[in-house]
């Protein structure tokens, strides 16, 4: 089905062939390329408006998920009844905040988003890390997903949540 990939800030240039090419080749290892995904990319603005109004979080942030099928066991893949349901849910993308980290830390932009675009898909997929079990659970995941990508892409990218409860 359709990946969605709008901007929605003019802050950060996004160049989107790379990034959509990135997300696809996650959506195909993942076995999740039957659904429809947005891809949103905003400035701090934009993300600390959403990251206020659904996280009670004041502030700017890499990424925010939200699944279209909630409640989502940690892994598996939704089980769409009609046609309608053959949607995964939305990624937004803090681009602005997520640049800003990679020139203070010295990384690249681009790496840093494809990780940050497999992080939320995980969330998209069920996956948590509030206790530290849900961690090793969604680092597990993530590193098993960037390690397949990294074999295709000739990349060498870790987890977001690498350092999360270490």
């Amino acid at each position: 089905m359709s990946l969605v990939l709008r901007n929605l800030q003019s802050v950060i240039p996004i160049r989107r062939v790379p990034l959509r090419a990135r997300i696809e080749l996650l959506r195909n290892i993942l076995g999740i390329r039957q659904f429809d995904l947005g891809v949103i990319c905003m400035d701090n603005a934009g993300i600390q408006r959403l990251n206020r109004t659904y996280r009670r979080s004041h502030g700017p942030t890499d990424v925010l998920s939200f699944p279209f099928h909630e409640n989502l066991r940690a892994g598996a893949v939704p089980q769409p009844e009609s046609r309608d349901d053959f949607n995964l849910g939305d990624l937004f993308l803090g681009v602005e905040y997520i640049f800003h980290q990679c020139r203070e830390n010295g990384e690249d932009y681009y790496d840093v988003l494809t990780v940050t675009a497999a992080h939320g898909l995980c969330h998209l997929l069920g996956y948590k890390h509030s206790t530290a079990a849900e961690w090793q659970e969604m680092y597990r995941k993530e590193k098993l997903t960037l390690e397949a990508l990294n074999k295709v892409a000739g990349t060498s990218l870790q987890p977001l949540t690498k350092n999360l409860f270490g």
